[in-house]
């Protein structure tokens, strides 16, 4: 019988450890997306991602911000794994399995996704932790007033309130608002308001290739917009993923076994 507690601590250990050499070589090679060449495959379909496709690990990394004041300081209260370690990280999602939130979940750990059409919304599902977003196609407008005091204001959302359109016949672009500002926008600690504007334009370059580009545009923290990040997704032939989860009681089994003891290590970014 396999054992659950070194198993459970050996997959959380493996995960935070490709994040790190994600982060520090550009990538971990040994994903699906790795092994997949399928080449081409013929042009796209006309307005439809509908399937599966493979992703990196995670994406690549975009613009440098430059941070308001009040920007500046939220950034400096966050202490990402990769600098402090994971003993001294106040990243929610290393130390306790909470969601990545939007947009960090679309690039990192982006193994795996898949897009699905209803008539008035697109859905999309993310491999890791299962996470599905609504994206509404029916011409309704973002809200304005999220986290407001009106007894009509919704409230924020890890993956924030999303619209999409088609601005060619293979280009869908995503906005997106209302973020919950707990998140960070990427490993490195990069803060957010709600009132957040973040874009993911996805482009079928034939059928095989899906590239994304996620571009941020936040006043309240950051001087002018700038590009998060970008990726590539390849078709997945048996459009089949595997499941892929951050289980809470494993990752509390792994900081008390290896992760606390070992935080006066070497941080993973040296």
């Amino acid at each position: 019988m396999r054992n659950r507690l070194t198993g459970g601590v050996m997959v959380v250990a493996a995960v935070l450890t490709f994040s790190s050499l994600a982060n520090a070589q550009g990538g971990y090679r040994n994903t699906e997306y790795d092994k997949l060449n399928n080449g081409p495959g013929g042009p796209a379909p006309k307005r439809d991602f509908t399937g599966t496709w493979a992703g990196p690990i995670a994406a690549q990394n975009g613009d440098t911000p430059s941070f308001t004041p009040e920007g500046q300081k939220l950034f400096s209260m966050n202490k990402p794994e990769a600098k402090f370690h994971v003993a001294g990280t106040n990243d929610a999602f290393v130390r306790t399995c909470d969601p990545l939130g939007f947009p960090r979940n679309i690039i990192f750990e982006i193994r795996g996704i898949s897009f699905a059409n209803i008539p008035d919304r697109v859905i999309i599902l993310n491999q890791y932790q299962r996470a599905w977003r609504e994206v509404w196609t029916d011409g309704r407008q973002l809200p304005t007033n999220v986290g407001g005091t009106g007894k009509d204001a919704p409230d924020p959302r890890y993956y924030g309130y999303s619209v999409g359109k088609w601005v060619d016949d293979y280009t869908f672009v995503i906005d997106t608002t209302g973020l919950d500002d707990k998140t960070w926008l990427n490993g490195a600690g990069y803060p957010h308001s709600i009132e957040a504007h973040v874009q993911e334009r996805y482009t079928r370059v034939d059928h095989n290739d899906l590239q994304l580009t996620v571009t941020v545009d936040d006043p309240k923290l950051y001087t002018k917009p700038f590009v998060l990040g970008r990726a590539g997704f390849k078709w997945l032939p048996d459009q089949q993923l595997a499941e892929q989860l951050c289980v809470p009681s494993e990752m509390v089994q792994y900081l008390n076994i290896i992760g606390d003891p070992g935080g006066n290590g070497v941080p993973p970014s040296k």
